[in-house]
């Protein structure tokens, strides 16, 4: 086998159509274009979300509600999370490493969902005042 001789699978090419060559080719005369109109004509066309003058719809309808993009580097645990993890201390790098929050998380925040029986300290965490208060019952602590 030479580079020469490779070809490509038999029926994978086709020949590209050619429009406007005439009535026999069922592509002539307004070669697959319609009658009349902005579409028929050569140049003629609008951009996306034109609606002929009209008020486009994207305009029509409220701007609303926000998004913010610091959420992708945020994360939260609860104290079930906490109990289930079983770590006398517990840190950024204890999370990560437990799957508890992906790599890219900067800060993390325990909220008040379950219950927490263990003590337990929390190093560079933060914590609702819920939670707060239900980690310093259990006898653990929260420094950040």
């Amino acid at each position: 086998m030479n580079l020469n001789s490779i070809k490509p699978q038999e029926g994978s090419k086709k020949p590209r159509r050619r429009v406007g060559r005439g009535i026999g080719s069922g592509l002539g005369k307004t070669a697959g274009r319609g009658h009349k109109g902005q579409k028929s004509r050569a140049g003629g066309y609008h951009k996306v979300g034109f609606e002929g003058g009209q008020m486009p719809m994207q305009r029509r309808l409220p701007k609303r509600g926000f998004k913010s993009h610091a959420l992708k580097y945020n994360a939260e645990i609860t104290l079930a999370d906490l109990q289930k993890l079983a770590l006398a201390e517990v840190d950024m790098l204890a999370l990560k490493q437990a799957g508890l929050v992906r790599d890219m998380i900067k800060a993390v925040k325990v909220i008040k969902s379950g219950e927490l029986k263990s003590k337990v300290a929390l190093k560079g965490i933060g914590a609702t005042a819920g939670a707060k208060a239900a980690i310093e019952a259990a006898g653990g602590s929260i420094s950040e």
